[in-house]
């Protein structure tokens, strides 16, 4: 006998606006309070502690996200004009924009016949006394060969950027994407997996770089005020 077939039919591009949703919104329509606020504060919280990381900053896109992590690592660690950066050679034109946007050289790394992602066996032959950090993009939902990356970037003292745009809460041998490296970004826009239209989170374990990170996100402001309401019920230093 011939094996039934169970045929589903799986939406591309739908849109589901749940009762819950739509409870959600009536509630911020009734705060009459639009800018950044509890709501976005929770979704960072909660979407940091998801993927096993403590801090998260929410951006206008994953590509802003990419943008501040990449301006972060920059500053703390004295990158020149000129220094590189691998970037897998098959990823969304933003992986490699955000390297020259910043000064830098982006080097492409072959990638895996088999997953397209950034192939480990080709990493350190495009490695030079320039190189500054590995751009890891985790494409089409599949999790990169983080052991290999990671055991790479410590033996040359290489930070880690995960592009996770496209990859949400998979896991990779029991953790999950965007907790390997050093800055993991994500992406909230339309064609991806959580959808608020457009948006993105830059997540870090670093206290230092969470900081400079919100600062970015918000032209350098400082972060004690980055809230209209952070100055509540607070007085003196």
């Amino acid at each position: 006998m011939p094996q039934r077939v169970d045929k589903r039919n799986l939406g591309v591009g739908c849109l589901t606006i749940t009762p819950q949703v739509r409870r959600n919104i009536d509630q911020v329509l009734r705060t009459q309070r639009l800018s950044y606020g509890p709501f976005l504060q929770k979704f960072e919280r909660r979407f940091s502690q998801a993927h096993g990381c403590r801090f998260g900053v929410v951006v206008n896109s994953g590509t802003s996200a990419l943008r501040i992590a990449v301006a972060c690592l920059k500053e703390c660690h004295g990158w020149r004009a000129g220094d590189e950066v691998l970037v897998p050679a098959l990823t969304f034109v933003a992986t490699g924009n955000v390297v020259i946007d910043h000064g830098l050289r982006p080097v492409f790394v072959d990638v895996d016949a088999r997953t397209y992602n950034i192939d480990p066996k080709k990493i350190e032959e495009r490695i030079t006394k320039r190189t500054r950090a590995i751009i890891v993009v985790h494409l089409f939902g599949q999790p990169a060969e983080m052991d290999p990356i990671v055991r790479i970037a410590r033996k040359h003292r290489l930070k880690i950027i995960e592009d996770s745009c496209e990859t949400m809460f998979a896991n990779y041998k029991g953790r999950r994407v965007g907790s390997f490296g050093d800055i993991a970004c994500f992406s909230t826009y339309i064609a991806h997996l959580i959808v608020t239209g457009v948006g993105g989170l830059a997540l870090t374990n670093n206290k230092r770089y969470a900081t400079i990170l919100r600062s970015l996100a918000n032209h350098g402001r400082n972060n004690i005020y980055i809230s209209i309401d952070d100055d509540q019920h607070k007085n003196g230093k």
